[in-house]
Order: structure tokens, then sequence, then C-alpha cells
């Protein structure tokens, strides 16, 4: 007898369907503020998130970068994003504000 509904197993679940999204923010060089929120759930993707300077809740993550990359992975859409340099020029009226990459169905690596 042929099903015409897939059969899915209740027991594999993976993060990446919890949060298949990812979020990048990478430093130019200077140091800057971030915030960013989602509707859903949002985890750092780091091994001490304190180590990296940065907060996250269960909706949102602040902090500071200069050079590098803050990865995020997240669930539901972007929210909000603000980026502002070490002045506090908001982006992007500054160079020097972080670039953010917001990629949606990303399998974790």
């Amino acid at each position: 007898m042929a099903r015409d509904d897939p059969v899915h197993s209740q027991t594999a679940s993976s993060e990446d369907d919890h949060l298949p999204n990812l979020v990048t923010i990478v430093g130019r060089g200077v140091p800057a503020a971030f915030e960013i929120a989602v509707d859903g759930e949002i985890e750092m993707v780091s091994h001490d998130p304190l180590e990296d300077a940065t907060v996250v809740s269960k909706h949102a993550a602040e902090g500071t970068i200069d050079v590098g990359v803050r990865r995020f992975r997240f669930s539901g859409q972007m929210a909000n994003v603000n980026l502002v340099d070490w002045n506090g020029v908001p982006a992007p009226e500054s160079p020097s504000t972080p670039t953010v990459h917001v990629e949606y169905g990303v399998p974790e690596r």
C-alpha cells in the first residue's frame, strides 16, 4: 500500500531544524557596536560569548566588534539590525560600520 504523505521520524531532529538561519557580522578594523533582533530565537555560534563581549538574550544580541566575525544562528525572520561606529555614526553613513550577511536555510557546518 502506497502512502500519499511522507513519513518523518520524530527522533530525527537537529539544530538546523531549530535554528536554520545564519547572520554574520564582519568587523572593518575599527571599534563598532551592533544590535540584532529576530522574531524567533537567536544563539551565538561561539564556544564562549563572554570572550567575544557579546550579550545574547532569547530574541536579540548586542556587542562590539573591530576585527573578525561574530556569527549567530536564529529561527524566524530578522527583525532589526542597528550598527554604529566608534563615534556613534550609524550605518550606512559611516564606512567603518561592520557588514552584515543574513542567510536563510543554512545547514550547520
